[in-house]
């Protein structure tokens, strides 16, 4: 039986928040589960654990596989979110809306009931230092890299932001796990067709103007020359570097079920576990004791030297843009990345907090450690603030870590600006790109689940921006589109229409004009934490003056 998870937060009178905020030792993620249903709070282990158990906690199943039970799996099949309960997080937000006024409305467009509707509001953003990235919509997707799950679904993905009008990431190690890559005789990359692929599918749909795509790295493809080869062999415009993410902090891994796989990575300067060079662990595999390997990337060191000078590096390459991911660290580590990509003039800096989502992590790491979202955006905005009263002017920001719906999406807007521009949304923007893709493979097979055939038995049916897009590419032409593509594009049409509906509710019909002033804290928590009045004291003194005229 598998109990689910659940927190109880009880604040007493200090406002301190009591119980488990999560329960370790099983979750749905390791496969995993408690026998019993009275359980140890602070361990997670049944109340009663009987000798003789047939399973399976994660004690249980570690007893036997080890380390596997680190990991979410199976391995290319999913992706994982962490289920710790924060005691704060946005839904301590609301959005605020008024009676009068509208702000932002296009010059000389004079607000009143049939202009400040909520179809006028503008949604799009930019970002970059000097030369701009416009999106549709304030959303991006994080970084799909060298996971399975992130190569088979790439073309989805990729199509889908490109017709929507979005960035869309290429994460770290691609060509260092693609099976076909060749290397020169520098052991610089030569060739990688996956690589090529993944760069090829979004520019066959990109429309020049909105969004483009980014390549990361990490430390294996800078050893590599991944920045090299794609602006030499591809004219890619953005280099990102990585620092870290919200769901880890010890570098990229992946699974990898083949020995000669395992060799081959690790003679390119990954490290394998276990290693696979040893007669033993090839014994063992051969034997069938051990299944699967794993890929793991090195850790990062920085300084503020090292840094600048890796920017300058990449600008004299060519790129247009530089940007930064970093992840849910301490406050220092915040600060470094804002201050340094300040001096840097760098075009984006990602912050990416804690819980992440991954296609795979460990999972007591994404639980357990690194700063919040909510806590690390508040921290963000002060560190900004500081910034630019010392007359530094701060890089476009993007805020990551657990969002999906557009009222969190713009609370986090809202609390970050005027310096936070985008959202990044990773596993979210995942999703439609199964979900078309799935109803592409159950609608051949003849198989459509009652979920999805009650809306209709084909693709015109079933997909509601369907005509839309056949309008917009042709009736042959949108037939050579991924559902899965379509499935992002008609995720990415919700998300602006309530986007659109919450901002006009708020009366701000363009995104340069939200304010931290439109949202209210419903608890002291938050409002101590982000710095945003509290219910029962935004805008009091103004509201006091009206009652007493």
């Amino acid at each position: 039986m598998n109990i689910p998870c659940i927190s109880i937060k009880i604040p007493d009178a200090g406002g301190i928040v009591v119980g488990n905020l999560r329960r370790p030792n099983a979750n749905e993620a390791t496969g995993t589960f408690n026998r019993s249903r009275d359980v140890v709070p602070v361990s997670g282990i049944c109340s009663r654990c009987i000798d003789g158990c047939t399973g399976g906690c994660e004690i249980w199943l570690a007893s036997f596989r080890g380390r596997e039970v680190l990991y979410p799996g199976p391995f290319g099949e999913i992706t994982a979110g962490a289920v710790k309960d924060y005691p704060v997080d946005y839904s301590h937000l609301n959005i605020l809306g008024y009676a009068h006024g509208a702000e932002g409305l296009p010059e000389g467009v004079e607000p009143g009931p049939d202009t400040a509707v909520f179809t006028n509001v503008d949604t799009t953003t930019e970002y970059g230092w000097d030369i701009k990235v416009k999106m549709k919509v304030p959303i991006f997707t994080g970084a799909l890299g060298s996971t399975e799950i992130a190569r088979k679904n790439w073309e989805h993905i990729a199509v889908g932001a490109a017709i929507s009008g979005i960035t869309v990431v290429c994460g770290e190690n691609v060509a260092g796990v693609d099976p076909d890559l060749e290397l020169d005789s520098n052991r610089k990359v030569k060739k990688s067709p996956e690589l090529d692929r993944r760069i090829e599918i979004y520019k066959r749909y990109h429309d020049g103007e909105y969004g483009e795509i980014l390549i990361q790295m990490n430390v294996e493809d800078t050893r590599l020359g991944v920045a090299e080869y794609v602006i030499n062999k591809h004219g890619i415009e953005t280099i990102e570097l990585k620092w870290g993410q919200g769901a880890k902090s010890i570098g990229g891994e992946i699974k990898v079920r083949s020995l000669e796989d395992a060799l081959e990575l690790k003679r390119r300067g990954y490290i394998v576990l276990p290693d696979p060079e040893l007669p033993e662990v090839q014994q063992a595999f051969k034997e069938g004791e051990i299944r699967e390997f794993e890929r793991h990337s090195r850790l990062g060191f920085v300084s503020k030297e090292s840094f600048l000078k890796e920017v300058e590096r990449l600008r004299s390459l060519g790129f247009k843009r530089i940007t930064l991911k970093t992840g849910a660290y301490s406050a220092v580590d915040l600060a470094m990345a804002l201050r340094y990509g300040a001096e840097a003039k760098v075009d984006l800096i990602t912050v990416d907090g804690a819980p992440g989502g991954t296609g795979m992590s460990p999972w007591p790491m994404m639980n357990e450690w690194g700063i919040p979202t909510f806590y690390l955006e508040s921290l963000t905005y002060q560190f900004a603030e500081k910034l630019s009263k010392r007359g530094i002017r701060v890089p476009d920001i993007a805020i990551a870590g657990g969002f999906s719906t557009e009222d969190a999406v713009l609370k986090a807007l809202m609390m970050g600006s005027p310096y936070v521009k985008a959202v990044c949304m990773g596993r979210a923007l995942m999703i439609p790109a199964m979900v078309g893709k799935n109803i592409g493979e159950w609608l051949k097979k003849g198989e459509l689940p009652k979920t999805v055939s009650k809306y209709g038995k084909t693709v015109e049916e079933i997909f509601i921006t369907y005509e839309e897009l056949r309008n917009r590419f042709g009736s042959e032409e949108v037939k050579k589109l991924p559902l899965g593509a379509i499935g992002v594009y008609t995720f990415v049409q919700k998300f602006k229409t309530g986007l659109q509906q919450l901002m006009a509710g708020a009366r701000k019909f363009s995104l340069s004009v939200l304010s931290r002033k439109d949202l209210i804290a419903l608890t002291k928590e938050a409002a101590e934490i982000s710095g945003i009045p509290y219910v029962m004291e935004s805008y009091r003194e103004e509201a006091e003056k009206i009652l007493e005229e």
